[in-house]
């Protein structure tokens, strides 16, 4: 039997809608991430640096535990091809794929993340000012406009802050403000009207945050 024109353009086309769905579908199970692959990957590559739960017990090196799973992937991603320059985080980077740093990004999201502590009870207070309110007359923003409050973030956009090393904060700012670091425009206009003390006071607060 011969189908009328407009019968046949109909059935094609809900054949079509039902291949792109199923293949949709099918691309998003496939991006779904494998918390146990991530486990296993981060035990063979990070664990050294950055401990077993992801919350490192060295200040040199950044608490992962708890963070954004998209801020994460993308900083490996930027690490692999150079935008973000660290010889040795280059080295690992560039033996994972884009699937392995999704599945250790999502698992250590899942991580739950150990508080941290400030310690300079003088500097503290300047630190909460900038956090809370920025240095108006540089222009520099708050700090919580962006990374929220109480230093939780927003997803997929700014990191978590809560409870990082001081001195990783220090580091980082430093390397914002100097140049080195080169993957965050807002962070480098930022970072670059702050003064040697504003930086270690709003670090030292942020290691308290929580």
């Amino acid at each position: 039997m011969k189908l009328p024109v407009s019968l046949f353009c109909a059935i094609a086309a809900a054949a079509s809608l039902s291949f792109s769905a199923h293949a949709e579908t099918a691309k998003t199970e496939a991006a779904k991430p494998d918390l146990g692959k991530g486990s296993a990957s981060y035990g063979q590559v990070c664990v050294a640096c950055h401990a077993a739960d992801g919350n490192s017990t060295t200040p040199e090196n950044p608490k992962l535990a708890a963070q954004h799973p998209e801020y994460l992937a993308k900083q490996l991603m930027e690490f692999k091809s150079g935008k973000r320059d660290n010889a040795i985080m280059k080295g690992f980077a560039s033996s994972l794929s884009d699937e392995d740093m999704n599945n250790m990004a999502f698992w250590l999201a899942d991580q739950k993340a150990k508080e941290g502590f400030a310690t300079d009870k003088d500097l503290v207070r300047l630190g909460e000012r900038i956090y809370r309110g920025g240095i108006a007359d540089r222009q520099v923003a708050a700090c919580a406009g962006c990374h929220s409050p109480n230093g939780a973030g927003i997803p997929a956009q700014y990191p978590r802050l809560a409870g990082q090393h001081a001195t990783y904060t220090v580091n980082q700012l430093n390397a914002f403000r100097s140049g080195v670091r080169k993957n965050s425009v807002q962070m480098t206009g930022v970072a670059a009207k702050m003064n040697d003390r504003e930086i270690k006071a709003v670090s030292d607060y942020i290691a308290g945050l929580r």
